[in-house]
C-alpha cells in the first residue's frame, strides 16, 4: 500500500502493479534532494518539498542511505 498521501494506491493484491495514480483532490508535489557524502559511512540523501520555505522544510523531510533510492524510470 502506498503511504504517499498525494497518490491513490490502485493495487488489489500483493502481486499487483505498484504504480499509483494522482488524486484529483490533492496537488502534485515536486521534490528536491541533496546528498551528503561521507568518507567513513554510507552517503545520505534527504528529500523535501521543492516549494517549502526554510521553516516548512525543517518538518517536511526524510533522510536515508543514498543507495536506498532508485531512479523510477530505470525501474519501469
Amino acid at each position: 500500500m502506498s503511504t504517499d498521501p498525494d497518490t491513490l494506491d490502485t493495487r488489489t493484491d500483493a502481486d499487483a502493479d505498484c504504480r499509483t495514480e494522482p488524486r484529483a483532490d490533492r496537488p502534485s508535489i515536486e521534490l528536491d534532494s541533496v546528498v551528503v557524502n561521507y568518507d567513513d559511512r554510507p552517503d545520505r540523501r534527504t528529500i523535501y518539498p521543492a516549494e517549502a520555505s526554510g521553516v516548512e522544510r525543517m518538518s517536511a523531510w526524510i533522510t536515508a542511505d543514498d543507495d536506498g533510492f532508485v531512479d523510477p524510470d530505470a525501474m519501469r
